[in-house]
């Protein structure tokens, strides 16, 4: 990876800085023409006036989720998928039929016996819904991977680039390569100490540190990358009455570096960005049959999952007793509460389901984003229905998480065009129908 990576990441945080500073908009001259009304204050007026959503353009995230799909499924052996459309859309209809059929004849013995033994085949070879929860982390690599194998890539990486750029790596080091509260200390404390020096510069006492003392153990030397900022600081480490002392020089300053220029990439330091990778899969009826979600989605650890699975019993006794509203809210939201993940599901009137993973606090205008980035006709109107027909009003739901709307930790979507492009047939693009794996 080339160091230049790392300077480039404290320049994008410093233009984002200056856009926060400019969000109040272009300022203009007294005697120049008023700008026009705000759409908001038009749109008010005609409230009851449905406004189709404007859905030309997609997220850079939006699209970054379909890439990467395509992305695996360009990296992967093709004999491990149907690459015949024709076959898959058979496959969907044969599906929906024996579904049919299976509700007419009101699930005959024949047909409950060959569900369980699909059901057991399916068990055998893995419960789960989904494999897992999958990060990307585009400043480092392509590679799509659980979380805590990014955090130990990410640790690689940065000390990978010790050697070229101490000072502003070792910034980084301090805040991903530590827990969150000791490196916020340690940030404070170093903080200080350049200060000093800066605000104080014929001071000698705030240029040495006495390692053995129990503020610079417990706040400093405890957390991964502080001893590399200290150096490239300025600091060296020289015995004084037989006790180790880091003691400050201008000349030991690393080249091409200012206490000024540390102290600033000190203060901007954060995580280097994992984002959650969508998962993306296009699934035939019969593989939507598998609900159970793996650990990474919850918030508690195994030993609670297993914990939660024994009470299930007890959940079945205590549904049979009659609940107040608020009884029944409040065992919802700690039902809710154990999840970090949820996985959404949307069912399209071919009978095919389109997946992905989204965070319990992620927009439901990012679901719509999601599955507008899979459409054959991306600009085309449509509406995410809920098992019951409940429809969500796209002025005010969209900006809520899916937290708020209870859309945790499994849903299931109808998808339906709507308005000018009811007529549509197509749904996904075809290089996606492709990612159907076959049987």
């Amino acid at each position: 990876m080339a160091p230049s990576k790392i300077k480039n990441f404290f320049l994008k945080k410093k233009a984002e800085a200056k856009l926060k500073l400019g969000v109040a908009g272009p300022g203009r001259k007294l005697n120049s023409e008023a700008p026009p009304p705000s759409s908001k204050a038009s749109s008010s007026k005609q409230k009851d006036v449905y406004i189709p959503p404007k859905r030309n353009e997609l997220s850079a995230e939006a699209k970054a989720a379909a890439n990467a799909a395509l992305a695996r499924f360009e990296g992967k052996d093709k004999k491990e998928f149907n690459t015949s459309l024709a076959a898959i859309r058979a496959q969907v209809r044969k599906e929906l039929e024996a579904e049919r059929k299976a509700k007419e004849a009101g699930h005959t013995s024949d047909q409950a016996e060959t569900a369980e033994t699909e059901t057991a085949a399916q068990e055998a070879r893995s419960d789960y819904a989904v494999r897992g929860v999958f990060f990307r982390c585009p400043m480092i690599g392509d590679e799509v991977l659980p979380y805590k194998e990014w955090k130990g890539k990410i640790k690689e990486f940065l000390y990978e680039q010790l050697a070229a750029d101490r000072g502003l790596t070792a910034c980084l080091i301090i805040y991903n390569c530590n827990p969150k509260d000791k490196a916020e200390v340690c940030i404070e404390t170093l903080t200080k100490c350049i200060e000093n020096i800066i605000n104080n510069p014929n001071e000698e006492k705030y240029k040495k540190l006495r390692m053995s003392n129990r503020m610079f153990c417990d706040k400093i030397k405890v957390c991964e990358g502080s001893l590399d900022f200290l150096r490239a600081a300025g600091f060296a480490e020289i015995e004084l009455d037989n006790e180790p002392h880091l003691i400050w020089s201008e000349d030991n300053i690393d080249p091409e570096c200012s206490l000024e220029v540390l102290l600033e990439a000190l203060k901007a330091s954060e995580t280097i960005p994992v984002v959650l990778d969508r998962n993306l899969q296009v699934l035939l009826p019969s593989q939507v049959r598998r609900n159970n979600l793996p650990p990474d989605f919850f918030r508690i650890s195994a030993e609670e999952i297993k914990r939660e699975q024994q009470l299930r019993t007890e959940a079945i006794e205590q549904a049979q007793i009659l609940k107040t509203k608020a009884m029944r809210e409040r065992e919802e939201l700690r039902t809710i509460n154990r999840y970090k993940f949820t996985l959404i599901r949307v069912r399209f009137p071919n009978g095919v389901y389109l997946q992905g993973t989204f965070n319990v606090y992620e927009k439901l205008g990012q679901v719509y984003e999601f599955v507008q980035s899979c459409l054959m006709h991306e600009s085309a109107e449509f509406a995410l229905v809920l098992p019951g027909g409940q429809k969500f009003d796209e002025r005010e739901d969209l900006d809520k998480s899916l937290y708020d709307l209870r859309l945790v930790p499994t849903v299931v979507f109808n998808f339906t065009y709507e308005h000018e492009s009811k007529n549509l047939t197509d749904f996904l693009k075809e290089e996606l129908m492709l990612l159907i794996q076959s049987f």
